[in-house]
């Protein structure tokens, strides 16, 4: 059984109605590769939303190394805005014909994570995962679709960030792909040289790169992804443009640029 896992977010998110070109084309993508018999999860962000809810309460969002800072008082409206953009995607996935579930990694103890430290607070990082409940909706014939709030064994919400737990997701449930969906096609070498592109990086230049700071902001939460799902299990990463129409069965048809990191 192929099982592939698939983090959207960025710009391809800015549209959420019912009517959005990239939501709809993303669904018509799961639903082919439904059909064709894999088992599928996909992960959002949704950190323009976020940063447009918390400048509604006067909150101002603030990170560091490409994760943002989050406060107690913060990740109650962190929380807030990711279950609208859950609910939101998967009324527009389901409108294409896409049958799937809406879940955060606190329904079944999906994620357990844990705070990364100062200065960070909320924000946490993946712990454990628990595949039985993704693997529940499989057998249901339903698609997860996974928001990134985390809750540690204490009981209390955690913010994680999206790419790193549909790295973690990847690697707890062996997927065959994880494909990481950007605002750009392909990795770079030097991020302001758009031609110094990467098609294929290895593992240990990908460390490299986070080391030296050649990936950096997003990237670096994108790129350490990488590692721990190839790390956990995961059978191959891709990296493409989530703008780009289809770029799901693009990626699987290698029909545009992306980059694959391996191990």
């Amino acid at each position: 059984m192929t099982r592939i896992v698939v983090k959207m977010g960025g710009h391809a998110l800015d549209d959420l109605s019912p009517s959005s070109p990239i939501l709809h084309a993303l669904a018509e993508d799961l639903v082919t590769l439904r059909d064709e018999g894999a088992e599928i999860v996909l992960v959002h962000g949704g950190g323009p939303q976020i940063a447009d809810l918390l400048a509604r309460v006067g909150l101002v969002s603030e990170f560091h190394e490409g994760l943002r800072i989050t406060s107690p008082e913060t990740m109650t409206y962190v929380a807030m805005a990711l279950a609208h953009v859950n609910a939101t995607v998967v009324s527009a996935m389901s409108r294409v014909g896409l049958a799937c579930v809406g879940l955060s990694g606190v329904d079944g103890g999906l994620i357990i994570g844990r705070s990364i430290g100062a200065p960070w607070d909320r924000a946490g990082t993946v712990a454990k995962v628990s595949p039985g409940v993704l693997e529940t909706q499989w057998r249901g014939g339903y698609v997860p679709v996974v928001c990134p709030v985390a809750v540690d064994e204490e009981g209390y919400l955690f913010n994680c960030n999206a790419d790193q737990v549909a790295g973690a997701v990847a690697g707890a449930v062996s997927a065959n792909t994880l494909v990481l969906l950007s605002d750009i096609d392909q990795l770079r070498s030097d991020p302001d040289d758009a031609r110094s592109v990467l098609t294929h990086v290895s593992a240990s230049r990908v460390e490299e790169m986070i080391r030296s700071g050649a990936a950096r902001d997003g990237m670096r939460p994108k790129m350490r992804a990488a590692l721990d799902a190839l790390g956990a299990g995961a059978h191959r990463v891709v990296l493409a443009n989530g703008t780009r129409l289809h770029a799901v069965r693009d990626v699987v048809h290698d029909d545009i640029p992306t980059t694959e990191v391996v191990a």
